[in-house]
């Protein structure tokens, strides 16, 4: 889709920002950004992206709206159960904010589906596509933002090790699912909890499309709902990766 003219009023917040500005909201314009999961991570980063003025959004997810959804995906109602979510997601957005194109698929992305996005969101809820995601990622050269969330405590992170030569990728944190893995439909989770994991993975995205700041590139951003502390803590690259070791952008 080819930028329009930009809504001065709309994105007047940013533009007053020295680190965003008109530029900046150029770049928001022109850019795609791919993500994977319309549920409860991914439906704020993209009602927050799409309200920043990303032009293009591509949104995967095979998944309905069920009514157990609605206690923290704040992108649906009530009408919407039954309805499927990637659909669902890509219409609100472009109501709500029509210089958006959004566009969906109702299908689980796999690894044999391409990307559209210069940067790539995981939004999902399973090991076996955060595993694909981040090898897409690396493959192509592309960065890629990570969040997670469950119980109280939610985590997030940028991956780019197909970009910089000391950036770590997910799996070099992760190297196998852990034994102890459990799907979100059968843990407890915080409703905002996944809003501050989603709106952070948001903001991770519009620094990296406008330069804006430092992104957490090999650093992984910690949330304690419960004690209401934040934390910081260093990735490091693992030479033995089966993803990107040996392999590291020059």
């Amino acid at each position: 889709m080819k930028p329009g003219p930009i809504d001065i009023e709309r994105h007047k917040r940013h533009i007053l920002l020295k680190e965003i500005g008109g530029p900046g909201v150029q770049k928001l314009r022109a850019s795609t950004v791919s993500l994977v999961g319309a549920g409860a991570l991914g439906g704020p980063c993209a009602l927050y992206l799409a309200a920043a003025g990303v032009g293009h959004i591509e949104i995967w997810d095979d998944d309905v709206v069920d009514r157990s959804n609605l206690q923290r995906q704040v992108q649906f109602g009530e009408g919407d159960v039954g309805q499927p979510k990637a659909e669902t997601l890509a219409r609100r957005l472009q109501h709500a904010h029509p210089g958006t194109e959004a566009a969906w698929h109702r299908h689980r992305w796999t690894e044999s589906h391409p990307l559209a996005g210069s940067i790539l969101i995981d939004a999902t809820d399973n090991f076996t596509t955060r595993y694909a995601l981040n090898a897409a990622a690396h493959a192509t050269g592309r960065r890629l933002v990570h969040g997670a969330a469950a119980g109280w405590n939610g985590q997030v992170s940028v991956f780019a090790s197909g970009l910089q030569p000391d950036a770590p990728c997910y799996r070099c944190w992760v190297p196998e699912t852990p034994p102890d893995a459990e799907a979100c439909d059968e843990v407890g989770v915080v409703g905002a909890m996944t809003g501050m994991v989603g709106a952070a993975m948001a903001l991770e995205a519009v620094k990296l499309v406008t330069g804006a700041g430092v992104p957490l590139v090999g650093r992984l951003l910690l949330m304690d709902g419960l004690s209401g502390t934040h934390r910081i803590v260093g990735l490091k690259p693992d030479q033995t990766c089966s993803t990107c070791g040996g392999t590291r952008a020059d």
